[in-house]
């Protein structure tokens, strides 16, 4: 038996719009500050999970265009399943490697999980793209 939840339209779109703002900021601070981002990632206790795939600069300015591309996918509402899809695969190592194992971090990693869950609302439910042009 199927269940039918009814969603405000409005509700979608706020959270939309309001969860793509984390890793628009997130996406312009790997960029702008990639030394001080890559620094953090050098002071956490599972640094070799990250390094293991790859240069930590690269990685840093990698995650940070693939944040801003896809937050603004997000944002705009342009292939959200997708856009969220993307985030999620470059939040979880980001999570593991920074925030796992660091007990002075349990709030930023409790964030990322609530993150992870607004991102995988947006997987699961496949909302149409808005009308762009009117």
């Amino acid at each position: 038996m199927r269940r039918t939840v009814s969603v405000s339209p409005l509700s979608v779109t706020l959270l939309r719009v309001m969860l793509s703002g984390i890793f628009l900021v997130a996406g312009g601070n790997h960029l702008l500050n990639t030394e001080a981002t890559v620094a953090r990632m050098h002071h956490a206790s599972l640094k070799n999970f990250a390094l293991y795939f790859g240069e930590p600069e690269w990685l840093v300015i990698l995650s940070g265009v693939t944040m801003l591309v896809a937050g603004l996918g997000l944002l705009s509402g342009f292939l959200s399943r997708y856009a969220a899809l993307v985030l999620l695969a470059v939040l979880i190592p980001i999570t593991i490697t920074v925030q796992i194992g660091q007990v002075t971090t349990l709030g930023p990693l409790f964030k990322n999980v609530a993150i992870s869950g607004g991102l995988l609302f947006f997987i699961i439910n496949n909302f149409p793209s808005p009308n762009l042009i009117r």
